[in-house]
C-alpha cells in the first residue's frame, strides 16, 4: 500500500514542519501497529506506542515529543482524557483518534478524529495540526477531523 510519501523525502522536508515525533497512545494492538507504520512511513519519528496513562506520561517526560495521537480508552484506570490533560499541561499538541470524542475535549486537545479512519485520514489530520501549530494555512480535513474552536 502505498501512502504518498517516499520515505527520503519525508527527511527533507520534516526540518519544516512542527511535529517530527509522535506519540501513539492506543488500547487496540492493531490500531496502534498500524498508527506506527503509517506515521513512521511518512517519515514522522514515532517516540514510543503505549497503551497506557504512565507509560505515556514516562515518554513525554523522558523524550521530546512533538504530538500526543491518544484514543480515549487506555488499559489502567487512568484515561486519554487524563493523558491529554497531563500533556496539555506540557504544551505539547493533542489529537484524539476516538469512536466518540469527550465533550471537554477543546479544553486540552486540538482536534479529534473519529474512528474508523483511512490511514490517508490520519496523515492528513497530522498535516493540519502541523500547519495549525505552525500558524499556515491549513489543508482540506480529512473526513472525520473535526478541529475545536478554541485552539489558542
Amino acid at each position: 500500500m502505498f501512502f504518498g510519501l517516499v520515505k527520503g523525502e519525508a527527511g527533507a522536508r520534516g526540518r519544516r514542519k512542527a511535529i517530527r515525533s509522535v506519540l501513539v497512545v492506543e488500547d487496540e494492538p492493531l490500531v496502534a501497529f498500524d498508527n506506527e507504520h503509517v506515521l513512521e512511513t511518512a517519515g514522522y519519528r514515532v517516540a514510543a506506542t503505549v497503551d497506557e496513562y504512565g507509560h505515556a506520561v514516562s515518554v513525554i517526560e523522558e523524550e521530546s515529543v512533538d504530538l500526543v495521537i491518544a484514543d480515549v480508552t487506555l488499559h489502567g484506570k487512568r484515561t486519554g482524557i487524563d493523558l491529554a490533560r497531563f500533556a496539555a499541561g506540557r504544551g505539547v499538541a493533542v489529537l484524539f483518534v476516538t469512536g466518540a470524542c469527550p465533550v471537554d475535549a477543546p479544553e486540552m486537545a486540538l482536534g479529534c478524529l473519529a474512528k474508523p479512519y483511512a490511514p490517508r485520514d490520519l496523515l492528513a489530520a497530522v498535516a493540519v495540526v502541523d500547519a495549525l501549530l505552525r500558524g499556515k494555512e491549513l489543508p482540506r480535513l480529512p473526513d472525520g477531523l473535526h478541529l475545536f474552536g478554541n485552539l489558542g
